[in-house]
């Protein structure tokens, strides 16, 4: 099985997994070492995006705003995936990502993988840098759209075959895929201030968002009033 896996990219709001989101899917499924099947979606993470995430992947709050909630997407990204291993640059930073996310909706997520940057970081010592770019650079492959999901979730898909075809034979250990090994934090329920602030924020400016009268997580509440905060601001205060 090491040439049939699920090769996966995520665009994220920022690098923690509990308190940022994900906002693009990209994956290739790939069955003895052929692409059979391609998954691309944008999430909506009802927040502003940061400059320079929109800087680095060229997604818009505009493309966000219109993309599709979390939990239908990694529902359908589950299904996509079947039994299939996955692989991934630097997989666990996605898996993380994409296991919490599972768990906020009562998804099971446990799967084996694989990892490109730790394949190169142990047969392609002599390189400088060992990220996507230079890996792409490296085994000539032109990924014109880098830093988004399901182009560098391709780019991966090709690097891992070009290293299994120079190398497998002689490091076979370096291509079996291995359970990847992920306990998702606890979260903990919005306090009952944060609650009270919140609903006074949404009665205050108007918004009619169902996802904010949810029960959100200590930390969703606080990202959900900082941007609230951020687009509409606060709630001026009044002499009694």
């Amino acid at each position: 099985m090491s040439h049939s896996y699920v090769v996966f990219d995520l665009e994220t709001t920022g690098l923690d997994p509990v308190k940022n989101r994900i906002i693009e899917v990209g994956a290739v499924k790939v069955k003895e070492g052929r692409v059979i099947a391609r998954y691309n979606r944008i999430i909506n993470p009802h927040c502003t995006l940061e400059p320079r995430i929109v800087d680095l992947t060229n997604i818009t709050q505009e493309m966000v705003e219109a993309g599709l909630e979390e939990k239908d997407v990694v529902k359908e990204f589950v299904q996509f995936c079947e039994e299939y291993p996955l692989l991934g640059h630097n997989v666990m930073f996605d898996y993380k990502f994409m296991k919490t996310a599972t768990y906020r909706h009562g998804i099971s997520f446990e799967k084996q993988g694989n990892d490109t940057l730790s394949i190169a970081r142990k047969l392609l010592k002599d390189l400088p840098k060992r990220n996507l770019d230079a890996l792409c650079a490296h085994y000539g492959y032109k990924n014109e759209h880098a830093h988004r999901a399901y182009h560098d979730a391709l780019a991966t898909h090709y690097i891992y075959e070009a290293m299994s075809k120079e190398f497998e034979k002689d490091h076979k250990e370096l291509f079996c895929f291995q359970p990847l090994s992920y306990k998702v934090k606890k979260q903990e329920p919005m306090t009952i201030k944060q609650k009270r602030y919140l609903n006074d924020l949404i009665k205050y400016h108007k918004i009619k968002d169902e996802n904010l009268k949810k029960e959100l997580s200590k930390s969703e509440a606080s990202k959900a009033i900082d941007a609230i905060i951020l687009q509409y601001g606060k709630i001026p205060y009044q002499r009694t």
